[in-house]
């Protein structure tokens, strides 16, 4: 059962149940509304940026990213010879954006002062008539966290499915603009005035960010493929200070893709980076690229984490 010693129940807050987390010197928090990683912090120094208590998430922050991430074109997908049709999340493209998730009260499953387990059901609605039981597992390490989902399939058929995260990084102490944020990918996508995709390319100036760029020298709401794996088989995607110190978010089997996204309107910060490790691109109920079928019954599971050091 959850330990309430760990919990600030003292106010409502628009993101539900604050859990807070502690392993020596990092600490976490998880918001329930989403399953978010709102806040963490490494040695005192802030890595993922909070935003106020008494404000809902902005721009999708921690937020956990089920059954598609990103968008689909006008929410309208071909489910073998079925056309559906999404609730549109995303009035200002016509788009459904992030999944059906976004927005949910997630049940605390289980609770340690180092640990959190928050699960979520799919139910069947409109455009999506599958039921897919999810999970969600954030756990401090010495100098970071790491994260493990699950989804099963509760339906009688197969269930399409792909699954994103949208933490935003930082380095405390240190002006964003001189951050180099570094992705090891060899393409991008290219997308239209919806930011849907519509092509994919080599990624050359603006986008190539193997080598590494300034944070302040780039704007990005970018997806991209090609990535590299480490030796390990994980992604590496690194946001560095000038005085060499470093956080990475590496990404396990099974996120083959990653949307980076900068803003200068997230709560408290100048400048801060969305790095979204995905499952599938934008679109994927359409093009299939990266889609997976979960058969009855069937589970997946995948894992990322951040590291500061």
């Amino acid at each position: 059962m959850p330990s309430d010693s760990t919990r600030d129940d003292s106010r409502p807050s628009p993101t539900g149940i604050q859990l807070h987390l502690r392993r020596d010197a990092v600490t976490a928090q998880i918001a329930q509304v989403g399953a978010s990683l709102r806040h963490l912090v490494v040695d005192g120094v802030e890595i993922v940026p909070p935003y106020p208590e008494d404000e809902p998430t902005p721009s999708c922050s921690g937020v956990v990213l089920a059954p598609w991430p990103n968008r689909i074109r006008d929410g309208v997908w071909q489910d073998g010879d079925t056309t559906r049709a999404l609730a549109i999340t995303e009035p200002k493209f016509r788009n459904a954006s992030h999944g059906l998730l976004r927005f949910a009260t997630y049940e605390i499953a289980e609770q340690s002062d180092e640990s959190v387990t928050l699960s979520a059901a799919i139910v069947p609605q409109t455009g999506y008539p599958y039921l897919v039981e999810t999970s969600v597992t954030y756990t401090l390490t010495d100098a970071g966290i790491d994260v493990t989902h699950t989804l099963t399939n509760r339906s009688d058929t197969a269930a399409p499915v792909a699954l994103g995260t949208h933490p935003f990084l930082t380095i405390g102490g240190v002006d964003a603009r001189e951050l180099v944020l570094r992705i090891p990918a060899e393409t991008y996508f290219e997308t239209d005035d919806r930011m849907l995709p519509i092509g994919e390319s080599p990624v050359a100036s603006g986008t190539d960010l193997r080598a590494g760029a300034r944070l302040g020298d780039v704007q990005l709401d970018t997806g991209f493929a090609g990535l590299h794996r480490d030796a390990d088989g994980q992604v590496r995607t690194t946001l560095s200070a000038p005085d060499g110190r470093t956080v990475t978010l590496h990404q396990g089997e099974g996120f083959d893709y990653i949307q980076a996204y900068t803003t200068t309107g997230y709560p408290g910060q100048t400048l801060t980076v969305a790095i979204e490790p995905m499952t599938a691109p934008a679109e994927s109920f359409n093009s299939g690229r990266g889609l997976r079928r979960l058969a009855p019954d069937e589970s997946w599971t995948l894992r990322w984490g951040i590291r500061f050091a």
